[in-house]
């Protein structure tokens, strides 16, 4: 693709990518900014697309919902300072809010950019808690997890990490074993460069992530319970 394509965001990112120091950031401040204030305004585009599907979403706007470009180094061997993605993130239970919510990640990396619905490692207390409401309730999850448009969107892996064995205190050849052993609850659908060159994408993604608010509503509800 080239950069003529691409979206102005994407556009920047690559070159950030390429030249990810400070001075090089300084002499491009003005155009960081611009690129910024039309990603905000995508993103609040979406959140209102959002908030038809699932009015809690209204709960946030751009401003709040979107990451910082800066990157924590302190304990990373990887120094450079900017991250070389735009990242959102859209929690139903308010804007601090750590449980399960929508995320959006605008990143030309394969296999990183994308939406994302769940809840992201778990404590222990909320993993004990989490494993029981699904142990108990598990048929109701098993019915989200086949609506077809989940599936066809999302597929059948879960996003995280997970246990080589089932946890300790559940029989080893429980029947689900495979959900049991997760530590992360989300699903993820890739989005290619190309998405973003759609004038609709705003409202196209907040469309693809209306599947997962079932999921989300399962997981809230399990660890509130």
């Amino acid at each position: 693709m080239s950069k003529a394509s691409l979206h102005p965001a994407l556009a920047f990112l690559r070159r950030l990518a390429e030249n990810n120091d400070r001075v090089w950031f300084a002499a491009h401040r003005a155009e960081y900014d611009d690129v910024r204030a039309q990603w905000l305004e995508e993103v609040d585009r979406l959140i209102a697309r959002l908030a038809c599907h699932d009015p809690r979403a209204a709960r946030t706007d751009a401003r709040h919902a979107a990451y910082r470009i800066y990157r924590d180094t302190r304990f990373s061997p990887d120094k450079t300072p900017y991250k070389t993605y735009f990242s959102a993130a859209f929690p139903v239970q308010g804007r601090r809010d750590e449980r399960a919510g929508y995320y959006l990640q605008m990143d030309e990396r394969p296999g990183q950019g994308g939406l994302y619905g769940g809840i992201y490692c778990l404590d222990s207390a909320q993993l004990r808690k989490m494993r029981h409401a699904i142990a108990d309730n598990i048929d109701e999850l098993r019915d989200i997890l086949a609506e077809p448009e989940l599936r066809r969107l999302y597929g059948d892996a879960w996003v995280g990490p997970a246990l080589k064995t089932v946890p300790n205190g559940w029989p080893k050849d429980h029947p689900d074993a495979d959900l049991l052993r997760l530590k992360s609850y989300g699903k993820y659908c890739e989005l290619t460069p190309e998405f973003y060159s759609r004038p609709d994408w705003p409202e196209a993604a907040a469309d693809m992530l209306q599947p997962l608010r079932p999921l989300i509503d399962f997981l809230n509800y399990s660890l509130d319970e």
